[in-house]
């Protein structure tokens, strides 16, 4: 005869649920999963520490376009959590009344009661309680998504995509077709090959020119953040996810922030990134750390750069083409000729750091250049530990960065840097460091460098006493 329609609402409370199919992974484990990506680990070792497979990893990740499709705060503790759920399933199993749950949980009754109604499992006819259970019903229900606003409002798609997507017009208004490009197979942007033509607004840049198209219409605004969630994740908006082509950076997924910092890679492990560089050289009260880089100039030429983190004390490294330069076509592979390749470099400022006494040359900082690829070398040879900067990340070596600005003065842009002798920079680095500097309280970059010096060899000679 079978039950009576509406049976289960009546008892439980709650309308008949359609089987999404298999409990999905409870929320608590996607968002640690979650947090460990905002942390720079990769999906598949996130995976790995959360619990899952590193293929479910890998789709969540691809699934969200590379950012977190859930809130990463943990509900409040209104909700109960999944251990409270398993305490309850125990409790229940031995025959301890709502009342005693209630009391051992710290809860009202109601809202036991209410769990134990709701969020039973039904299989079969049967009620059952169950965490896993209770816990993913309650985390179905708890999904309330919103329909994405361009979804709502038609006008503001079509503002936005094509401000995005839209087609290259000449002066007289004669659309301009660009390159015929290959269809887009869901990976980001080809390297040195042509890429579609279009409008190419970022998203803060249509964002923000609504407020000066539409300022009296308030159902045309939109974030750039909503904007770049319709374009990765999948199925948040109403823009197709192959626009994300439009986009400068050409990105089929979004990089988190920290994957990009202290990433190891070619030259760059793991033990010389910029974190593990000594406390000591943050506060700059130390001296013996340095910072690096190279001034580059045409043809090839270059001028390196070393400043001392405490005294703002620079030295200039001579850095003159090889022999064979301009005379013979450069070889794939082959050695560097322009004067600061790996082996070069290395014997340059081999010859710069071993003039200084060796409690100054503790560290050297530099960026993620290829010419200081043979760093561990070099640090072996002088007792300098090197350390290099995160990609893109000028602000982790400020004093050669500022100082670098101060040599531009004598060394511009665009001028040819291999005429000048060792005896020319020797000259200009003199000159910089009797500059004197407000950092410095007035004094000079060489007065402090000396006054470091002959605390040095105060040290030297009460040990030896």
């Amino acid at each position: 005869m079978g039950r009576p329609a509406g049976w289960l609402k009546e008892l439980t409370g709650r309308s008949a649920m359609i089987s999404p199919g298999a409990p999905a992974t409870r929320r608590s484990i996607e968002r640690e999963f979650w947090r460990k990506i905002a942390e720079g680990v990769s999906s598949e070792d996130a995976a790995d520490m959360v619990g899952v497979s590193p293929a479910v990893g890998s789709r969540w990740f691809r699934q969200g376009g590379g950012m977190s499709t859930i809130e990463l705060t943990e509900p409040g503790g209104r909700y109960l959590s999944f251990s409270e759920r398993e305490e309850i399933a125990i409790l229940r199993a031995q025959d301890v009344g709502v009342r005693e749950i209630a009391r051992r949980l710290g809860r009202a009754p109601s809202t036991i009661s209410r769990e134990l109604r709701r969020n039973v499992a039904t299989r079969g006819g049967m009620l059952e309680y169950r965490a896993s259970v209770a816990q993913w019903k309650a985390e179905l229900m708890a999904r309330r998504p919103k329909t994405a606003k361009m979804v709502e409002n038609p006008r503001l798609r079509d503002y936005v995509q094509d401000r995005l997507s839209g087609v290259i017009r000449g002066p007289s208004g004669v659309i301009v077709a660009g390159p015929v490009v290959p269809e887009w197979k869901g990976r980001r942007k080809s390297h040195r090959q042509d890429r579609r033509w279009s409008t190419a607004w970022s998203p803060e840049q249509i964002s923000h020119r609504l407020l000066i198209d539409f300022p009296e219409d308030e159902s045309m605004r939109i974030s750039h953040e909503a904007i770049y969630q319709s374009l990765y994740i999948e199925g948040r908006g109403a823009l197709k996810r192959e626009l994300v082509t439009c986009l400068r950076t050409g990105r089929a997924l979004r990089v988190p922030r920290a994957r990009s910092r202290n990433k190891p890679q070619g030259h760059v492990t793991e033990d010389v990134v910029i974190s593990e560089r000594p406390a000591e050289a943050e506060d700059r009260a130390v001296p013996g750390h340095w910072e690096g880089d190279l001034i580059i100039g045409t043809g090839r030429s270059a001028i390196g750069t070393l400043v001392e983190r405490s005294s703002r004390s620079t030295i200039l490294v001579h850095l003159p083409r090889m022999e064979g330069w301009g005379e013979k076509p450069p070889v794939k592979s082959g050695p560097s000729l322009g004067g600061y390749g790996a082996a070069a470099m290395n014997a340059a400022l081999r010859a710069s750091m071993t003039t200084l006494p060796e409690q100054l040359r503790k560290t050297l900082t530099w960026d993620r250049g290829k010419e200081l690829s043979s760093h561990a070398q070099f640090a072996f040879e002088t007792g300098t530990r090197v350390f290099f900067a995160d990609p893109h990340s000028p602000w982790q070596r400020p004093t050669n960065e500022n100082t670098n600005g101060l040599l531009r003065q004598y060394f511009p842009k665009g001028t040819d840097l291999s005429r000048w002798t060792a005896e020319d920079l020797e000259a200009i680095a003199l000159t910089v460091n009797n500059r004197p500097r407000k950092v410095l309280g007035w004094k000079t970059p060489a007065e402090v460098f000396t006054e470091q010096l002959q605390l040095l060899q105060q040290r030297g000679v009460a040990s030896t006493g």
